[in-house]
């Protein structure tokens, strides 16, 4: 139940990516694992296979009850997940030991966060985070990343891709090894991508850099210090309707053109999604005696960015809450101007430190450990309307700065307008016992968290008032046995309660003001957190051929979180947090691979069935609820099977991939879904002997979505029924679509790359 600062290799899973030896199971897709939970793992060898810069998300697609969606190929515009039915936001993700989930609605975006060149390995825990996870809504797993360590000598490598749709990306690393004559050693990595968008207009671009530094010396000391950098520019793909899905496919896009005459919402340059990130982390441990170790992970989350949108706004009538105004724009409106094209982008601001501290004793066959994770971040969200140039059609700040809409009472406009300040103090304390020589462990802890949320709205007549104070504490025990019946076959099973606390957008009124109705994001504050319980059984098989896992799991939710789309009883569309009520899942994971069989192929196969059950009636909006007790759950495929095949003769090596993902329903009547779907996908490559100083000059083709399958890869949000239905007090519900991601395309890239 406890983290480590990355798990070790074991039983010759040696990762060598460029060597002779390729012996890991099932392509790098599997290790030795001995958790006493679920947990599924992609090492670099499997990583180095793949498409160059392909995100997280996209690596771990094949692993047994991971549901993942990208919108475009290379995974530059970001990407959505699901696993065991349980989305993104319920899912903790962390990189070297740091969290990634941003702070206010936990939502991932993939794109941000490593170069896949930098990569160890990439853990997947289906069902459970760690004790000592930096969490504060991983009721569904954890997904941990792992940064390869500074190489002893001076070296490198570089790599360049180029692709359809004119994709392009370069990559280059290098490794100081160690400096004079002292233990410190390091590297420093820099990648540049681009691609055009395959659906509409546009591109997307980023810039990513990253260092890792470590000084290692004495019996287990080690200070690194990891820093990332990413710049990112997009053109966002808009998501649809399911009648537009049919109406449209693929090609419901943004508009290419601009006409200054007739200015357009929907042209693409008003659709960008900006955002910059710095994220640093010094894991670090330090052994005080032979019995006792201290572990310190401090770290610093920075984000600032938006994703755009432009609206025809009225400057003869402006909501200020509940006052109707006027608007202006500076000089750039002639005074008989009634409305104007306005640039608003989603701005979002985060400032986020904190620090994880363990000490562990070690007394025996007896391990305890304590520990106190502290984090205070200050997220700032706006949403400005700021001038577009209507000679080009493009905002003059996209940051939407610049010459800004005032309204009459000399405020600036703005959708949304606020502060929210988190204060985490979690403490945990595991003990865990190894008795039989090491083939029994029992292992107890308890984790308690109090988090305080405070927020301001500074926009006004909120049905919440402008200042919001949110307290939430939780104990959270988990407990768990592992049984090594020889040294190929073990059992485990555990039980964990994990908490997610309502997203800060809960607390907030936002959006156009309607007299009569209010916000069109209607504030929820008294949501009560997410509380999850989960009990898994599982029996590994680790061979000299062959590793396989089967686990049985269940989850039960209490005040499950969504974010609702609901018709009030004027007929008004809003949008606000809810408690779905309650929950639970019974199911099946497993997989398997093999180490180098015939011919040196080495196949991989995982799947997954879950019963996922709905067990309250949920809220439609007008005071009545629709029948969803006993439904299946929203965003839950029942079935999901993945193959993979490695061959690898330490030159010629190639891959095939196959994903197979069972509909998803979109709305707790389960009215609407989306189809089932599969894709394939092949590598293949070549290594050649080392050239003097050049090692293992290698040529490789990356072949996505074979078949070029357009398909809807993930639901957002969810509603209570999609069609009109009569409701438990015999009430007419209207039917509320909600929205759907288009899946990326095929696409073919080819790279050459070399280490020196």
């Amino acid at each position: 139940m406890m983290g480590a600062t990355a798990p070790t290799d074991a039983r010759g899973e040696v990762v060598e990516v460029h060597g002779s030896r390729h012996t890991a199971v099932g392509g790098g897709m599997m290790t030795h694992e001995d958790a006493a939970k679920s947990r599924s793992t992609v090492t670099a060898e499997f990583i180095a296979k793949q498409t160059p810069g392909l995100n997280p998300m996209q690596l771990i697609q094949y692993l047994p009850g991971v549901n993942t969606t990208s919108v475009d190929p290379l995974g530059i515009n970001g990407g959505e997940m699901t696993m065991r039915g349980l989305n993104q936001s319920q899912i903790g993700f962390t990189l070297e030991g740091f969290p990634i989930n941003d702070i206010g609605n936990y939502a991932v975006y993939p794109q941000e966060i490593v170069d896949s060149e930098n990569l160890r390995m990439i853990n997947v825990e289906q069902g459970s985070a760690d004790l000592d996870s930096p969490h504060i809504s991983a009721t569904g797993g954890a997904v941990d990343m792992y940064l390869i360590d500074p190489t002893d000598h001076f070296g490198g490598t570089v790599d360049g891709t180029y692709g359809n749709y004119n994709s392009r990306r370069i990559f280059g690393r290098v490794n100081t090894g160690f400096i004079g004559n002292t233990n410190l050693k390091g590297f420093v990595s820099f990648s540049a991508a681009d691609e055009h968008s395959w659906r509409g207009p546009g591109d997307q671009s980023k810039l990513h850099g990253e260092t890792k530094w470590v000084n290692a010396w004495g019996n287990g000391n080690v200070i690194s210090f990891s820093l990332i950098g990413n710049q990112s520019e997009s053109t966002l793909f808009p998501s649809m309707s399911l009648a537009n899905w049919k109406k449209y496919g693929a090609y419901y896009t943004y508009d290419a053109k601009w006409n200054p005459k007739a200015p357009d919402a929907n042209y693409y340059q008003l659709h960008r999604n900006p955002f910059t990130n710095i994220y640093a982390s010094a894991p670090s441990t330090f052994t005080l005696t032979d019995n006792l170790t201290l572990t310190e992970t401090p770290y610093f989350w920075y984000g600032n960015g938006n994703g755009g949108g432009a609206y025809n706004e009225s400057l003869t009538s402006q909501q200020w809450g509940a006052q109707s105004l006027t608007g202006s724009i500076g000089p750039y409106n002639a005074s008989n101007t009634k409305s104007m094209l306005l640039y608003n982008p989603s701005n979002t601001q985060t400032y986020r430190p904190g620090a994880v501290t363990k000490l562990s004793l070690h007394t025996g066959i007896n391990r305890l450990t304590v520990g106190y994770w502290f984090e205070y971040s200050k997220q700032l969200q706006t949403g400005p309307y700021s001038l577009v140039n209507m000679a080009t059609g493009q905002p003059y700040d996209e940051y939407g700065g610049g010459p800004n809409m005032v309204l009459s009472n000399g405020m600036t406009a703005e959708y949304r307008d606020t502060l929210t300040q988190t204060r985490i103090h979690t403490m945990f304390i595991d003990d865990s016992l190894s008795l039989l020589h090491g083939r029994l462990t029992i292992e107890g802890g308890l984790k308690y968290a109090v988090v305080d949320r405070d927020g301001h709205n500074f926009l006004p007549d909120t049905s919440t008032g402008p200042y919001i104070h949110g307290s939430w504490q939780e104990p959270l025990p988990a407990v768990s046995i592992r049984y090594k019946i020889n040294d190929e076959n073990q059992l485990f099973a555990s039980s964990t309660t994990n908490f997610r606390i309502p997203m800060n957008t809960s607390l907030y009124d936002s959006g156009t003001y309607k007299q009569g109705v209010g916000y069109t994001a209607k504030a929820n504050a008294d949501t009560k957190p997410e509380i999850s319980i989960s009990e898994e059984f599982g029996w590994r098989y680790q061979g000299p051929l062959l590793n396989s896992t089967l686990s049985y799991f269940h989850y039960n939710f209490t005040n499950r979180l969504y974010t609702q789309t609901l018709i009030d009883p004027s007929g008004a569309i809003y949008t606000r947090s809810i408690n779905g009520g309650g929950s639970h899942a019974d199911g099946v994971d497993f997989e398997v691979g093999t180490r180098p069989i015939l011919y040196h192929l080495r196949p991989y196969f995982s799947a997954e069935y879950v019963n996922a059950r709905t067990d309250s009636n949920v809220g439609a909006g007008n005071g009545d609820y629709v029948f969803s007790k006993g439904k299946f759950a929203p965003q839950t495929p029942k079935y999901q099977l993945a193959f993979h095949l490695d061959y690898d003769d330490g030159h010629l090596f190639g891959g095939f991939g196959l994903k197979y993902v069972a509909r998803q329903y979109s709305t707790f009547n389960n009215d609407q879904s989306i189809p089932d779907y599969l894709t394939m996908d092949v590598n293949a490559g070549y290594r050649f002997k080392d050239v003097g100083p050049l090692k293992a000059p290698t040529l490789r083709l990356n072949l996505q979505n074979i078949t070029n399958n357009h398909y809807l890869g993930f639901v957002h949000g969810t509603s209570a029924n999609a069609l009109p239905t009569t409701g438990v007090y015999g009430t007419k519900i209207a039917g509320a679509s909600t929205s759907f991601d288009v899946a990326a395309p095929f696409f073919v890239g080819g790279t050459a790359s070399v280490d020196f």
